[in-house]
């Protein structure tokens, strides 16, 4: 008799008290979030997952554009009879370190000489030219020091106007 009265006490307090428990009442008694809070939550984790991943697709898209832009100038230079050449192509740099990516090179010569001579009308133009050695013996003029290839061939077509500009002029890369 005693343990029928307990199986009913206790599922009277259980039918009572389980569906207090889902109470936004009971749950702010708790300490706990109501159904609102827990749906604004939600919101809010929601939105900043949209917020990363809209980050992400507008990075991916950045980086699209700038190589479709790179391969545009690339071919832009082609159709120049521009040239664009690595220094492995031409025997490796002799010149310990260059700082920028891209040069504009207006001149290559095995004499020393010659490429000093060169060196000295692009710097009385008002340019700051720099000599690269190649481990082939070659001295070359570069001039317009960059890390985009865009201001590379912006800087070559400019350079292409002057009249100490060869009509070989070539942009190297260096990687």
């Amino acid at each position: 008799m005693k343990i029928i009265r307990n199986i009913l006490l206790c599922a009277t307090v259980s039918a009572v008290l389980l569906p207090l428990g889902e109470c936004d009442m009971v749950r702010r008694l708790a300490g706990r979030p109501t159904a609102g809070e827990l749906e604004q939550m939600r919101i809010e984790k929601l939105r900043a997952e949209e917020a990363r991943y809209r980050h992400q697709i507008d990075s991916l898209s950045a980086v699209k554009k700038e190589k479709e832009d790179s391969i545009a100038i690339l071919d832009s230079i082609a159709q120049m009879k521009g040239t664009i050449l690595n220094p492995s192509d031409i025997g490796g740099l002799f010149t310990t370190r260059l700082d920028f990516r891209y040069y504009v090179v207006v001149g290559a010569f095995k004499s020393r000489h010659n490429a000093e001579t060169l060196f000295e009308t692009v710097r009385e133009k008002g340019y700051n030219p720099i000599l690269v050695s190649f481990r082939n013996g070659f001295n070359a003029i570069a001039m317009a020091p960059t890390n985009s290839v865009r201001d590379a061939f912006v800087s070559m077509k400019k350079i292409r106007t002057e009249d100490f500009c060869p009509d070989d002029v070539w942009i190297l890369v260096n990687e």
